[in-house]
């Protein structure tokens, strides 16, 4: 007999808050997702004191000495800074502010010489395709824009909408591969990413090394690699797509990176990583403009605004795992201090989980989809330890608000 509350997704049943947060231990770690058809991941940890694991990595860069890691990379950038005017720094940017502050001071503090390079958006907004130029018009840094097939971009993301409620997927992989595919293309011997990912709840252990492991970018065996949920042997016989079409998305063999001594690294291991003071950054050296309206299920208007797919990807993590954007959004602010928890709980309960109307019509259609099928799609991957239907009308269970009225 299934249990009424079981959980999806290999999900935590019981479900907690963090204390000092508002993330909740449903928040999934990120994956080699390319290496993993599982549905299932590992969430954030939380100690004894009920404190996440992305809060108390917050608390240890307190303690960081971070001009000794300024100097740290100032020495690391050394051997390969170019002496002959060649690229000597490859900075994979999603065109955001984020990408835009690493870019242009790893150019203009650093005195390297990047070579930024974006992997296209599914669907550009206005102020992605904005900020994506005034990275090069007003901050100075020479950019590149790889544009995979469309065609075969379009199908993977319904792949993953329809199969892993992920319809960024395929996104994020190009994203993440695309600067070691490329430095390997140009000779670049260092590439630079920004954050890391315990910034976000991953192990703390992760960011105790500022080299990357070359596993996370690389792949032995190209036709078993996983996108929407079908490996690319799979997608090629069910489909008229041909190998030859899957190039951009295959990553480099890790042997490939370790004898041409190409090296991964990320910023946010010497740089006191801030995204709102990153924000303030990218505004003053590269021209970055926030959308013109309050993105879709948060309070802001500057983080991720890029591609018309983003609204989708965080409202389906709120439909999985009960986390949408603003929680994600206010979580951050609120381990840098800019706002409160009570400040917090507040916005999520205003924004969390609203729907992306807005360009609802436009993702059915670059899916293939129709409405019908979209709404199908959502509800089944919606977990029943953390919803429920009453009159008709479906009910997130937990919200930290209450929660928080409860630890009082």
């Amino acid at each position: 007999m299934t249990r009424k509350n079981y959980a999806l997704w290999g999900l935590p049943e019981e479900v907690h808050f963090c204390k000092k947060c508002v993330i909740s231990n449903q928040r999934p770690n990120s994956t080699v997702e390319m290496k993993n058809r599982n549905l299932e991941k590992q969430t954030i940890a939380f100690n004894d004191q009920g404190i996440c694991s992305a809060c108390e990595y917050a608390e240890t860069k307190k303690d960081t000495n971070w001009k000794e890691r300024e100097d740290l990379l100032f020495e690391l950038l050394e051997p390969y800074r170019s002496k002959d005017g060649s690229y000597d720094v490859l900075v994979p940017s999603s065109g955001g502010k984020d990408s835009a502050f690493q870019a242009h001071i790893l150019k203009y503090k650093y005195k390297m010489n990047p070579l930024a390079i974006t992997w296209a958006p599914n669907m550009f907004t206005r102020a992605g395709w904005l900020n994506f130029n005034n990275l090069s018009r007003i901050g100075g840094v020479d950019s590149f824009l790889y544009t995979p097939n469309g065609k075969l971009h379009s199908y993977l993301t319904k792949l993953a909408f329809t199969n892993l409620g992920h319809p960024f997927q395929p996104f994020i992989h190009g994203q993440k591969i695309v600067g070691p595919k490329l430095a390997e293309k140009f000779g670049i011997k260092l590439i630079m990413y920004g954050e890391n990912q315990a910034e976000y709840g991953n192990p703390i252990e992760n960011n105790s090394n500022p080299f990357m492991e070359p596993t996370f970018f690389t792949i032995d065996d190209p036709k078993e690699m996983i996108l929407g949920g079908h490996t690319v042997s799979e997608t090629i016989e069910n489909t008229g797509f041909t190998f030859e079409e899957f190039q951009p998305y295959i990553p480099p063999k890790p042997e490939s990176l370790i004898e041409k001594d190409i090296k991964v690294t990320y910023l946010g291991y010497f740089e006191k990583w801030d995204p709102q003071e990153c924000y303030y950054y990218a505004v003053d050296n590269t021209g970055f403009m926030p959308s013109y309206e309050r993105s879709i299920g948060t309070y802001s208007r500057y983080t991720e605004i890029d591609d018309k797919i983003v609204p989708f990807h965080f409202y389906m993590t709120y439909i999985k795992f009960g986390i949408g954007r603003a929680t994600y959004d206010s979580a951050q602010e609120v381990r840098n201090k800019k706002i409160t928890r009570a400040e917090a709980t507040y916005l999520i309960k205003k924004f969390d989980g609203e729907f992306p109307e807005r360009y609802v019509d436009e993702f059915c259609k670059y899916l293939g989809i129709s409405l019908e099928k979209f709404h199908e799609t959502v509800d089944s991957f919606r977990s029943p330890h953390l919803w429920e239907k009453v009159s008709n009308k479906w009910h997130l269970k937990h919200h930290v608000n209450n929660y928080e009225l409860k630890d009082r």
